[in-house]
């Protein structure tokens, strides 16, 4: 359960540099921190209490931050997605 309460406050400091970032690289790096606080607070929370289809959660929650921050990569530089 400490995990938990120490991940939250991360979670909100991203928000906070979520919301008041002063460049969207900022802002996209903030909110990819916040994919992988919530990820690891899934997962943490399916460990504590044993419940599988969470950590499932926690997994493509992760996969989904993943590629968002790659599409934001991508976008920052100008480039398209296939490329």
């Amino acid at each position: 359960m400490i995990p938990i309460i120490v991940l939250i406050p991360a979670a909100l400091f991203c928000l906070y540099r979520a919301l008041q970032g002063p460049s969207i690289a900022d802002r996209a790096i903030a909110v990819d921190m916040m994919g992988v606080v919530f990820s690891a607070i899934t997962a943490l929370v399916a460990l504590q209490y044993r419940l599988s289809y969470l950590l499932d959660i926690s997994i493509a929650l992760a996969v989904i931050s993943f590629i968002g921050a790659l599409a934001l990569a991508k976008y920052l530089e100008g480039r398209s997605l296939d490329d």
